[in-house]
């Protein structure tokens, strides 16, 4: 299986840098505005570089709910994209409350003077919290039906970078088709990369309105 490479993505975001930020004078309206922007011109790094394409959730359900190489789904209902780098040997996960352990790398997409980030920014490193964690960060999801939810376990570095314990919703939509493993394997692990709008990110994307993109590993608990 192919592995996420960061270095690609880093160097789509050096280039990245767009002088858009966000002051207290605009309306809410206007950083939505902006954000779209944002996430356009981010789609249009991601094909230029590494010539990612995207398609609709109806081709991907098509598809038996996977991506191919740097292909991304956009999800219509949340607007947020995501791309299967691997889904995993075990299985999709069912009802109840599952340990999972992740990783991730965070990297905002819009400039946003309210919390001092820039394009680019790896926003838990920039901001001086990644550097202190050695081990994956552990969430309990709860599904019901169609419902998931989730929270981080113990200290965590999303808890440290946003102050909240609350695992953003654009994390939890593709645990709706990985099949997460108790593993050792790196090759195993379920791996995504996604660009998730502020209304499924971070408590700190929610209210000061800015895009990020992601990659994240997915792992249950041993």
């Amino acid at each position: 299986m192919k592995k996420i490479h960061l270095l690609i993505l880093f160097a789509v975001c050096a280039g990245f840098f767009v002088f858009q930020s966000c002051d207290n004078t605009k309306t809410y309206a206007e950083m939505e505005e902006e954000e779209r922007d944002a996430i356009n011109r981010f789609k249009n790094e991601l094909t230029d570089s590494i010539g990612a394409t995207f398609i609709s959730e109806d081709q991907f359900l098509a598809q038996d709910s996977t991506t191919g190489a740097n292909e991304f789904v956009l999800f219509d209902e949340t607007g947020v994209y995501m791309n299967i780098v691997t889904r995993g040997d075990g299985e999709v996960l069912g009802e109840g409350t599952h340990n999972i352990l992740t990783r991730f790398v965070e990297i905002a997409l819009s400039n946003n003077d309210q919390v001092g980030c820039s394009v680019g920014d790896t926003l838990a490193i920039n901001w001086g919290v990644y550097s202190s964690y050695s081990q994956p960060d552990e969430i309990r999801v709860m599904i019901s039906r169609s419902s998931y939810s989730g929270s981080f376990v113990g200290n965590s570095v999303i808890y440290d970078t946003h102050n909240s314990v609350a695992v953003p919703s654009g994390w939890l939509l593709p645990l709706r088709y990985l099949k997460l493993v108790r593993t050792t394997d790196s090759e195993k692990i379920s791996r995504v990369r996604l660009i998730v709008p502020h209304s499924e990110g971070t408590s700190t994307a929610i209210s000061a309105v800015y895009p990020c993109y992601y990659e994240i590993t997915y792992d249950l608990v041993k």
